[in-house]
C-alpha cells in the first residue's frame, strides 16, 4: 500500500509521527509537506495530496491541519475524492465501510497523538462493504 500524506503547520507534528508509524507498519509513504512549523496555506497541501489520490499515484491519502476541517474541504474539491474528517475510531471505521473514504483528515490541535494513531490504523485496516453503500458512493462520485 502507498499512502500520500500532507499537512499545514498546524498538523506538522502529527504528520511526522504518523509517517514514522506508517513506515514501521511497512507502508510506503509519499510525504508531500509541509516540512516545518512555519505558517503555510493548507489548501495547497490538501489539493496536492488529493490529486495524488485522484490520479492513482497512491492508494489513499491522509491530510492534517489544526482542526482537520480546512484541509478536508480543500481535498474534497478534487473530483473523485471522498475525504473524511474523523475524530474517533468509530468514525474511521464507518467512513471506510459505508463511504469508501479514500482520504482521511485529522486535526493536529484537536486530537491527542494516541487517538490519532488509532484512528489512522482503524481507517487503514477497514475495507469498504460495498453492497447497498455502493450506490451512494457512486452518487457522490457523480457530483
Amino acid at each position: 500500500m502507498k499512502i500520500a500524506i500532507a499537512s499545514d503547520h498546524g498538523g506538522f507534528d502529527l504528520k511526522e509521527i504518523l509517517i514514522d508509524i506508517l513506515v514501521k507498519e511497512g507502508i510506503e509513504v509519499c510525504d508531500l509537506g509541509t516540512y516545518g512549523c512555519e505558517s503555510v496555506d493548507y489548501p495547497m497541501f490538501g489539493k496536492t495530496c488529493a490529486l495524488k489520490v485522484a490520479e492513482g499515484h497512491v492508494d489513499k491519502g491522509i491530510v492534517v491541519c489544526g482542526t482537520g476541517i480546512g484541509i478536508s474541504i480543500a481535498a474534497n474539491k478534487v473530483k473523485g475524492i471522498r475525504c473524511a474528517l474523523c475524530t474517533s475510531t468509530e468514525m474511521a471505521e464507518l467512513t471506510r465501510k459505508h463511504n469508501d473514504a479514500n482520504m482521511l483528515a485529522l486535526g493536529g490541535r484537536i486530537l491527542d497523538t494516541e487517538t490519532a494513531i488509532e484512528i489512522t490504523k482503524t481507517w487503514l485496516k477497514t475495507e469498504f462493504e460495498g453492497g447497498r453503500h455502493q450506490r451512494r458512493v457512486d452518487m457522490l462520485n457523480e457530483m
